[in-house]
C-alpha cells in the first residue's frame, strides 16, 4: 500500500505517531528497545503500512511520561487512542483484511505458547541457581519473557476483537464476504513446513517488539510458571534473543479419538471445577498472568462435560473475560473434541457458546479442515464431520472453503456441496463456482 493510497484515518494516524516519536528521546526507554528489535516494524508504522499494537502505543506513552509527566502523557493517551481505533477500522477495510487478520492471530498465539513455555523454564532454572548473579540474570530473562507474554496476550485479544468486528459486519451484509486475494492459500497439513514466500512474508505488527514468527519450537503446555520479581527494561535489549513460537495452539495435532470415559462422579468435576476457578481468582489477584494463562490452557484440554460447569463458575466469579479466553483456549481441540465440547454447553442451554466455540474452531488452514473432516468420517463419526464442515462453510469465505477439499477432492467436494446447500441455495453456488476455480469440480 502507497502512501497515497492510504486511508485518510491511517495517514492521521501515522502523522501523529511520527509527532508523537518526536518528543521522545528515542535512544532511551521503550522507544529504544522497539528500535533495536524491529526497525522494520518501526518503519513500516511510522509510514502508515502498518497499524501497531495498542500495547506498543502504550509504551510509548510511558515513554512520553518519563519526559513531559503524567498529565501530558494522560492528554495525550485519551487523542492517541481515538485515532488508533479509528486507523484500526479504516485499515481492516482492506481487501484479504480477515485472513490477514487469522494470520497475524495465528502467529501472535504462537509467541504467546512460547513465552508461557519460556516463563516455566526460567522459573525452574531460578528455582535452582545456587550463585547470585546467575539468579540475577535468570530474573531479568523471566521479566522480558512476562513482558513478551502480557503483550502477545494482548495483541491476542485486541486481533480477536477486529476479527470479530469483520464477522458481524459481514453477518448484517447477510453472511461472510468472500475477500479478494492476492497469493493463493496455504498448503500447510502439519507436518511439512509453511511455503517459503509465505514464511518470509513481513508482519510488522505481529512481530513488533521482539515478537518475531518462527516455525520451529516446542508445543508443550506449560503446568505451573513461577513468578518473578519485575524488572526494568534492559540496557542491552538489542542481544536478546529472539523468541521462537509454537504451532497455533496445538490446531495441527491428528484428529484423535475422544478421550476414555473416566469413572468421575458430578460431585467430583463440581469439586475440581470450583478448585480451579478459585487457583485463577488468587492468580488473577496477584497479578500472576502467566500462570493465569497456563492454568486456561490446561483446563481447555479437561474433558466436554466440564464446560458447562466452568463457564458457570468462572462467570459466577466475575472472570467473563476468562471464560472466552477458555473458549479461544478450546477452539484449537482436535475436531472431535471440539465437537463434544460444543454438544455439551448446547446440552446445558449455552447455544450462543456452542456456537462460538465451533466459529472459532475452523479458523484453521483449509487443508487442515479437510484432513479432519476425512479422518471424522473414515471412523464413521459422520455427525461430527458434519457439525464441522456446516459450520465452515457459514463463516469462511468461498475461495478458502474450496480449498479444503485438497487432501481427497472425491470424497470432499460432495461432503462441502451438502453443507453448504443445507446453508443457502446462494452459498451452493459460491462454494461450487469456488470449487470449479480452484479446478476441484467439474
Amino acid at each position: 500500500m502507497t502512501v497515497d493510497q492510504l486511508p485518510g484515518r491511517v495517514r492521521e494516524f501515522a502523522n501523529h505517531l511520527n509527532g508523537l516519536l518526536a518528543r521522545l528521546d528515542q535512544g532511551g526507554g521503550w522507544c529504544a528497545v522497539f528500535w533495536q528489535r524491529d526497525p522494520d516494524g518501526m518503519q513500516a508504522c511510522l509510514g502508515g503500512r502498518e497499524v501497531p499494537p495498542w500495547d506498543v502505543v502504550e509504551a510509548l506513552l510511558q515513554d512520553l511520561a518519563s519526559v513531559h509527566g503524567t498529565e501530558a502523557a494522560a492528554r495525550e493517551a485519551e487523542r492517541v487512542r481515538r485515532l488508533h481505533a479509528d486507523a484500526l477500522a479504516a485499515y481492516d477495510t482492506r481487501p484479504g483484511a480477515r485472513q490477514d487478520l487469522s494470520d497475524r492471530l495465528d502467529t501472535t498465539l504462537r509467541e504467546q505458547r512460547y513465552a508461557a513455555e519460556r516463563l516455566a523454564e526460567l522459573g525452574r532454572a531460578l528455582d535452582s541457581a545456587h550463585f547470585r548473579d546467575q539468579a540475577e540474570a535468570l530474573r531479568i530473562d523471566l521479566a522480558w519473557a512476562r513482558d513478551d507474554h502480557e503483550r502477545a496476550s494482548a495483541r491476542c485479544a485486541e486481533l480477536r476483537a477486529r476479527m470479530a468486528r469483520l464477522e458481524d459486519r459481514a453477518e448484517r451484509a447477510g453472511r461472510p464476504r468472500a475477500e479478494p486475494r492476492t497469493a493463493p492459500p496455504e498448503p500447510a497439513p502439519a507436518p511439512a513446513p509453511a511455503p517459503a514466500k509465505q514464511r518470509k512474508r513481513r508482519r510488522g505488527s505481529a512481530r513488533f517488539a521482539g515478537l518475531a514468527e518462527d516455525e520451529a519450537a516446542p508445543t508443550a503446555v506449560p503446568q505451573v510458571v513461577p513468578q518473578a520479581p519485575e524488572a526494568s527494561v534492559p540496557e542491552a535489549a538489542a542481544g536478546r534473543r529472539t523468541p521462537r513460537g509454537a504451532r497455533f495452539a496445538g490446531a495441527v495435532e491428528a484428529p484423535a479419538r475422544p478421550e476414555p470415559a473416566r469413572p468421575r462422579s458430578d460431585e467430583e468435576s463440581e469439586r475440581v471445577v470450583t478448585a480451579a476457578v478459585e487457583r485463577l481468582e488468587r492468580l488473577r489477584a496477584e497479578g500472576r498472568t502467566g500462570e493465569a494463562h497456563a492454568l486456561l490452557a490446561e483446563v481447555a484440554h479437561w474433558s466436554a462435560p466440564r464446560f458447562p460447569l466452568l463457564a458457570d463458575a468462572l462467570q459466577r466469579a466475575g472472570l467473563g473475560a476468562d471464560w472466552a479466553t477458555l473458549l479461544w483456549e478450546a477452539a484449537s481441540l482436535p475436531p472431535a473434541r471440539l465437537v463434544a465440547a460444543a454438544d455439551a454447553l448446547t446440552a446445558a442451554g449455552r447455544s450462543d457458546d456452542s456456537r462460538q466455540i465451533l466459529r472459532q474452531g475452523v479458523a484453521r488452514p483449509a487443508p487442515e479442515i479437510g484432513e479432519a473432516v476425512l479422518a471424522l468420517d473414515t471412523e464413521g463419526r459422520h455427525r461430527e464431520a458434519r457439525a464441522l464442515l456446516d459450520t465452515y462453510v457459514q463463516v469462511r469465505p468461498p475461495e478458502e472453503t474450496a480449498h479444503s477439499a485438497e487432501p481427497d477432492p472425491q470424497r470432499l467436494v460432495p461432503l462441502l456441496l451438502r453443507s453448504a446447500q443445507s446453508f443457502s441455495d446462494r452459498c451452493y453456488w459460491d462454494v461450487l463456482h469456488a470449487l470449479r476455480v480452484a479446478g476441484l469440480t467439474t
